[in-house]
């Protein structure tokens, strides 16, 4: 009986994990510039959320000094679900990273700090 219910448990969480490694990963419609026509990063989250709140504000200093470059987005779960729902977020704050034609090249989960996301937008040249 022990041996039976560990096997349909395990079962169980093996097809869970397959269900969730195998999905595709999220993106705009292929060839959908941004509309700034430049890269962008989106950052998931709510206003209810501390870490969220943190990122906002990241944001902001980010948009005053790298906004030629990058454009910066706050998608907040409560006022966009339809992008929810288009990037697949499921925890936030998240971050995607999205190239001039609009395309995914990377995300993040959780905050970052300034100099994190900098770095990361120097690595995919998103600034110089």
């Amino acid at each position: 009986m022990r041996f039976f219910r560990n096997y349909v448990i395990g079962l169980t969480c093996l097809a869970l994990a397959l269900l969730v490694v195998g999905q595709p990963l999220p993106a705009p419609a292929q060839g959908a510039a941004t509309p700034s026509g430049k890269p962008a990063l989106y950052e998931f989250g709510a206003g209810y959320c501390a870490s969220c709140k943190e990122m906002a504000k990241v944001m902001a200093e980010l948009t005053k000094t790298h906004s030629d470059q990058v454009e910066f987005r706050m998608v907040y779960v409560d006022k966009e679900k339809p992008l929810f729902e288009q990037y697949k977020i499921m925890l936030i704050p998240t971050q995607v990273f999205l190239d001039a034609s609009g395309k995914e090249v990377d995300r993040h989960i959780g905050a970052l700090t300034k100099e994190a996301v900098l770095e990361k937008l120097k690595a995919l040249k998103f600034i110089r």
